[in-house]
């Protein structure tokens, strides 16, 4: 297989704001696999707080780049676990080429990604669109000029209650909050009573993943369930979630890429844990990817896309919510001209 790689830096609509950082541009590297005539796209995305940057992701796919040259791709599982052998290291990294491996597997069977799993696309979820920390104003605005059927919002400050309070009066629809580890539990369980009154639907990752015993009184007295991220990033954090939270976030570009993340859903499933793939501020290209695991979810946040000013690719749209796979083969996803 040939590599290629393409690091794009795409501005934000808005500055996107968590409990921990804002930033107001998102560095990106799109990789593509050709082979045969035909490529496979994926993607993996800057993060700090993971201490990813695009040098480091370039290096160590780069590394790996020899061993794509002598490879065949036939099951997208074995291409997995053989470039995990060297890039266990990094799954930033490994979610790119395992990404565009599954790519280039349904392009060859010329199937869209879901076909080749045999799913039925019918009762998708829909994903919901991101309301970054701002003043309680400029929230209130961005809200209002982006009418949505599902908001995540997300939380961290003095006035969380305050915000979702004054948010509510604009819209009756769905609210997930996300406090990006940033509460402690008594303050957890006594927000999950007031928001439950507000209508939310859940709390992701109300506490830091390392207060164990914190999340485990949220799990139990907190009046909304409770949806780990930062607690659930590899396989094996699955189980441990058993007990401590009511389902899980996971996110391809954390854990690895779609081949684990589909292990992951099988284990959450067994664990009755209810199951929601999140984004990373990933264009078209890792979004695209992420539509075809729908039919496995019981919620999505894929709305990398809508808080971006500009794209990678095009592929996978929106429609109010509703998910709208594109046309091609593969997860359908076509690299913009550069």
């Amino acid at each position: 297989m040939d590599l290629t790689l393409y690091p794009f830096e795409l501005p934000f609509r808005h500055p996107f704001t968590i409990s921990r950082k804002s930033k107001s541009t998102q560095p990106l590297l799109v990789v593509k696999l050709q082979e045969e005539g035909l490529y496979g796209l994926g993607e993996t995305a800057d993060n700090s707080y993971y201490r990813m940057t695009i040098p480091r992701l370039t290096g160590d796919i780069e590394r790996v780049e020899p061993i794509l040259k002598e490879y065949a791709l036939q099951e997208p599982e074995q291409f997995w676990s053989d470039l995990h052998t060297h890039l266990q290291h990094n799954m930033f990294a490994l979610c790119a080429l395992d990404m565009a491996g599954w790519d280039l597997y349904a392009k060859k069977q010329n199937k869209k990604l879901y076909e080749v799993w045999g799913l039925d696309i019918s009762h998708n979820p829909m994903t919901d669109y991101t309301i970054g920390i701002d003043t309680i104003e400029n929230m209130v605005t961005k809200l209002k000029e982006f009418p949505w059927p599902i908001y995540k919002i997300k939380l961290g400050t003095k006035e969380d209650v305050a915000i979702i309070q004054a948010l509510r009066k604009y819209t009756d629809s769905i609210f997930r909050v996300d406090a990006n580890c940033a509460w402690r539990s008594d303050e957890a369980i006594e927000n999950s009573k007031i928001l439950a009154d507000l209508n939310v639907e859940f709390i992701e990752q109300p506490l830091p993943a390392e207060d164990l015993e914190g999340i485990k009184k949220v799990y139990k007295y907190s009046a909304l369930p409770i949806i780990a991220d930062e607690s659930c990033i590899m396989e094996e954090d699955v189980t441990q979630c058993e007990g401590h939270f009511h389902g899980i976030n996971i996110k391809l570009t954390k854990c690895g890429g779609i081949t684990p993340a589909l292990r992951m859903i099988a284990r959450a499933k067994q664990l009755n844990l209810k199951v929601m793939t999140g984004s990373m501020n990933e264009s078209t290209v890792g979004t695209s990817a992420v539509a075809h695991l729908l039919p496995y979810l019981d919620y999505v946040d894929m709305d990398g896309p809508l808080l971006l000013a500009e794209d990678t690719a095009e592929g996978v749209t929106f429609d109010h919510g509703k998910v709208i796979y594109a046309d091609g083969p593969g997860t359908g996803a076509i690299l913009k001209e550069r």
